[in-house]
């Protein structure tokens, strides 16, 4: 129950995010807004890094650890909220969100061809189901 807790929090959270993006795009570029939204964050993770002792962990971690969620923080922070800035200045928040929110499509089929992981009926249903929304939000 406590992880479905988070879950409704994380989409509260992401829900509420698109907004504040769209509005602080209206006066300034996507880099510019990124750059901001990393320092913020970077700060606040530090301090409470600090504050907690639990900068420490950076230490334990090994190479390869290190360089796959260095890998994941260039694609999802960089790149991908990059991408995503870029469509909430020109588009509607409302038709760019759903589109975003099918990078589970994405996820699906890399671990079908890299992960070895199996694809199950419930799977194509719901990638079929996710095609579908875009092309409707598209129109």
């Amino acid at each position: 129950m406590k992880s479905f807790t988070f879950a409704l929090l994380t989409m509260v959270f992401w829900g509420l995010a698109p907004v504040l993006a769209k509005i602080g795009l209206v006066k300034t570029d996507p880099f510019t807004g990124l750059a901001l939204r990393t320092f913020v964050i970077s700060g606040i993770i530090l301090l409470y890094g600090i504050l907690t002792g639990k900068l420490g962990g950076l230490a334990q971690l090994d190479f390869r650890s290190a360089a796959f969620l260095a890998g994941e923080g260039i694609f999802a922070s960089l790149l991908g909220h990059l991408a995503y800035y870029h469509a909430l200045k020109l588009g509607e928040a409302s038709r760019i969100v759903p589109v975003v929110a099918a990078f589970p499509l994405v996820t699906v089929a890399v671990g079908l061809l890299f992960l070895g992981e199996k694809l199950s009926w419930y799977k194509l249903v719901g990638a079929s189901l996710i095609i579908a929304g875009i092309l409707l939000i598209k129109k």
